[in-house]
């Protein structure tokens, strides 16, 4: 039993806040009112935590991290994945498939839960759209479905085949589950991971132009309306494709849409001076880019902030501009991100960037999870929206990033998933 006491508490779900205290045990909030602490004070099982001067949100929730687990442990693992996530305030993950051996099939996916089970936190996976993620061949969705999946995905490579893209659509729809779609075309790109721009100039390659990412959204959207499938434009990064995304949204499709905190935090002139720490796919770009996802996230028309975690190793992220595999780590700075770039700043509200950090991702993938409310998950994150600290010092076991050193508010003091505390910045404090 946790009694979480002088919170207050902020539920996207519902819109509620207020100071409210909240009581868990055996996994779930038995209750949630005003002063719990007096009625449970005398309760010996009863652990307290004084969470006064900060705030109670429902458990993060990422729906894009590569935890590299089959295949590329030496960059990161699921054990060292779910640590970095507890730390950034995240009790819910959702994993890509592409691993090595991908999960296109039982045992990989069995493996991947199996494991996700003994860490401190929810760890969800989706399973491959196509065999071997090779683009040609639909994996068996239903059976993978029923195994445990809860979407299905070959992010870190485009769809190339409409036809197979359809098909995939109107299997999902049948079967109820999302498709996440990584939306470059590789017919277009020179050189990835760095903007066809003012940053590729400055290295004096070719780039990945924005149109990569236009075409096959467009595509993709077009596809979605006609067979009226739940789609995922993952990581959006142009001006341009915001608006396509919501255009298929008033035209009443199922669409959805992520933004990364560095996709709103950072232009391409972060790859010019953190070189390939700052190199992903799809690339940084302009500042109207920028803004034009700020906006997007604004009104709604993308709808999810996730992290698109992707550690590398240090030798990796050594090597030159073309050769260094693109992506950045995530989970321990997305919400400080938020909280500094878009509410410390105006553009969103905090309960704004609740919601598409908890209920919206939980919502797409049908996940319990994402908000709080007697009966529900215990899983709660604590933090102090006001307090600035240093980037530093990772759980993750990879360090590529292109924030370290910088400021940021919005420290993760706790993170607690299934009533227990999987993460605390010191040391609890009793009442």
């Amino acid at each position: 039993m946790l009694l979480i006491a002088n919170a207050y508490v902020m539920n996207p779900a519902d819109g509620r806040e207020g100071y409210l205290d909240i009581l868990t045990d055996g996994g779930r909030i038995l209750k949630m009112a005003p002063e719990l602490y007096e009625e449970t004070k005398e309760l010996p099982e009863a652990e307290i935590l004084d969470a006064a001067g900060l705030v109670a949100a429902p458990g993060l929730v990422d729906v894009h991290s590569h935890f590299r687990d089959p295949g590329f442990t030496y960059k990161e693992d699921i054990f060292s994945g779910a640590e970095a996530a507890a730390k950034g305030g995240y009790t819910t993950v959702v994993l890509m498939a592409n691993t090595r051996p991908a999960v296109d099939n039982p045992q990989t996916l069995s493996y991947v839960l199996e494991k996700g089970r003994q860490t401190g936190i929810h760890i969800e996976t989706c399973a491959a759209i196509t065999k071997g993620m090779g683009g040609k061949e639909l994996t068996d969705m239903e059976k993978l479905r029923s195994q445990g999946a809860v979407g299905f995905t070959d992010d870190g490579l485009p769809l190339l085949n409409e036809e197979l893209v359809g098909q995939a659509m109107a299997e999902a729809k049948r079967l109820g589950v999302p498709l996440s779609f990584h939306e470059e075309d590789p017919a277009l790109i020179q050189n990835n991971g760095v903007n066809a721009g003012k940053a590729a100039a400055h290295f004096g390659i070719g780039g990945s132009p924005r149109e990569a990412e236009i075409r096959l959204t467009s595509r993709d959207l077009n596809l979605a309306l006609r067979e009226g499938a739940c789609v995922n434009i993952q990581h959006v990064s142009a001006r341009e494709t915001v608006e396509l995304i919501r255009q298929a949204k008033q035209k009443g499709g199922d669409i959805h849409a992520e933004a990364t905190p560095h996709h709103f935090t950072l232009t391409q002139e972060a790859v010019i001076d953190w070189g390939t720490l700052a190199k992903m796919n799809p690339p940084l770009r302009e500042e109207s880019d920028r803004q034009a996802i700020i906006e997007g996230l604004r009104d709604g028309t993308i709808d999810i902030i996730a992290t698109d975690h992707a550690p590398h190793s240090r030798e990796e992220k050594e090597r030159s501009i073309t050769e260094a595999p693109s992506g950045i780590i995530g989970l321990e700075t997305a919400l400080p991100l938020g909280i500094t770039t878009l509410v410390e700043t105006g553009e969103l509200t905090m309960m704004s960037l609740l919601e598409k950090m908890t209920c919206n991702p939980a919502g797409i993938y049908h996940l319990d999870a994402g908000y709080l409310a007697e009966g529900g998950p215990a899983d709660i994150v604590l933090f102090a929206p006001g307090e600035e600290f240093t980037v530093r010092d990772f759980a993750s076991k990879s360090s590529n990033s292109p924030f370290v050193g910088r400021k940021l508010k919005g420290a993760v003091k706790y993170t607690v998933c299934g009533g227990k505390v999987v993460y605390a910045a010191e040391n609890k404090k009793d009442i």
